[in-house]
């Protein structure tokens, strides 16, 4: 065998090698996140659910209070909260029921062709007794029970979560459910995020692989005795640039990760936190612990780093959500922040808000970790030229052209930067002793293109 062949073999069977190893150890390493991450998510959000049913029942309660309270068992008092209880609904999948504990249904406001009936047997799609077990549960003080049931708005069977109590005077059942198919929907999708993300780490891999090989194969071509040290110095140098690309890769697929499981846990939250804040002195004991164990969740997969849009802007819309950031950074940090938005409110495209609502987010904890600011402002302007959003601080600043030449520092304004500029924005960093301002602008162009691409 030529030494040439004998140099290159060297070269290629220990490059392929480790290039194998690196994609079976991403590859474990990525199907370990993804089960990791999906019982992070659906822990979090049953935990966040059962809250909820608690607290729906605890409401039903409160309004059966001065019916059952007054000591009455006559029928026309049972039909008085019967008929207020079918007036409760929380939207158009959320109802009560009443069912007497040997299983006859007293009411459903959704199915009123089951009132009157036994349904002590009946089983669902999956062959659980469903009425045994809600009626088991509520003997018990309260319980949950998961069960498939009919969804009214699809009008097909979904899983359901139901939480059922007992009115042991009158001999009933009350309860109520939440259907889970958003849980499983939202896991699939971490699941295809997941599989997208290794499928292009392996791409990267088999494109490095064969660029390592095809590198090696001309400088084998050259290569003579003399030059052995330098094509040695050289394979090394390109084992360490693909350790390089490895960890880049991984950093890569850790913050796709984050981005998405993130967001939904934080709009878990806030919907948790203003549960609480309506509730009050009235908020069960569970409620704020689960919170505290939602928000250790939370921090556990941010260090996952996934891109997930942030949930509350679906339901508040840019302007509300950054006002309900605002209360959070003042929570947190102790500094005084005002949230102000001119112009005509419109409803924005989701990356666009998206886009913004994350900058803000990064501005925000820059700022609580290194600006010692005492006041903060975040402005929201809409115009005919576009939208703009400032973020303004009077804290001590810091020098934006030695940020932007060290490589080791401004990863939060370059993540930003690259954020804005993926949807036609541009990014602008002012800053002094004093005051320092943050401006994200979107040009009307965008919008109007975002706007048409989600319409189509």
């Amino acid at each position: 065998m030529r030494l040439k062949l004998k140099v290159f073999l060297l070269a290629v069977i220990p490059l392929l090698a480790s290039l194998a190893l690196i994609a079976l150890a991403v590859s474990h390493q990525a199907e370990d996140l993804a089960a990791r991450e999906r019982a992070l998510v659906e822990s979090a959000t049953m935990a966040a659910k059962k809250a909820e049913l608690r607290h729906y029942v605890d409401l039903a309660q409160s309004a059966l209070a001065p019916l059952y309270g007054s000591g009455r068992n006559d029928e026309a008092t049972k039909e008085e909260a019967i008929r207020l209880l079918a007036s409760l609904d929380f939207g158009s999948d959320g109802y009560f029921f009443l069912y007497d504990m040997s299983g006859r249904n007293l009411m459903h406001p959704r199915q009123p062709e089951l009132v009157g009936r036994d349904l002590w047997d009946m089983r669902d799609g999956e062959g659980t007794p469903v009425i045994q077990n809600l009626i088991a549960r509520a003997r018990e003080g309260g319980g949950f029970v998961r069960y498939v049931w009919n969804k009214p708005s699809a009008g097909l069977q979904a899983p359901k979560l139901g939480y059922a109590v007992a009115l042991p005077r009158w001999n009933w059942m009350l309860g109520t459910g939440i259907y889970l198919d958003d849980v499983q929907a939202t896991i699939a999708q971490v699941d295809r995020q997941v599989t997208a993300n290794v499928t292009t780490t392996m791409w990267w891999i088999a494109g490095i692989a064969v660029l390592s090989i095809a590198l090696t194969g001309v400088c084998g071509l050259v290569l003579n005795v003399s030059e052995s040290r330098i094509a040695d110095a050289k394979l090394r140098l390109l084992a360490r640039q693909v350790v390089q690309s490895q960890e880049a890769e991984r950093a890569h697929l850790s913050r796709e990760l984050h981005d998405s499981t993130s967001q939904t846990l934080v709009s878990i939250k806030l919907l948790m936190e203003s549960a609480i804040a309506r509730m009050g002195d009235a908020a069960p004991p569970a409620l704020p612990k689960a919170l505290d164990r939602l928000k250790a969740a939370l921090g556990e997969v941010r260090s996952i780093s996934h891109r997930l849009r942030p949930a509350e802007l679906d339901v508040l819309g840019l302007p509300a959500a950054l006002r309900h950031l605002a209360e959070e950074f003042g929570e947190h940090s102790g500094s005084a922040l005002s949230v102000r938005v001119r112009g005509e409110v419109e409803q924005l495209p989701e990356e666009i808000k998206t886009v913004l609502f994350r900058i803000a987010q990064e501005a925000l904890t820059n700022i609580q970790k290194h600006a010692a600011a005492d006041r903060v402002m975040l402005w929201l302007s809409f115009g005919r030229s576009g939208l703009r959003l400032r973020v303004i601080d009077d804290g001590q600043g810091f020098d934006v052209a030695a940020v932007h030449t060290d490589p080791r520092r401004g990863i939060g304004l370059r993540n930003m930067r690259e954020r804005l500029a993926s949807i036609g924005g541009s990014f602008t960093v002012l800053s002094r002793p004093g005051r320092t301002q943050i401006v994200a602008d979107v040009p009307a162009g965008a919008l109007r293109r975002f706007a048409m691409k989600e319409a189509a």
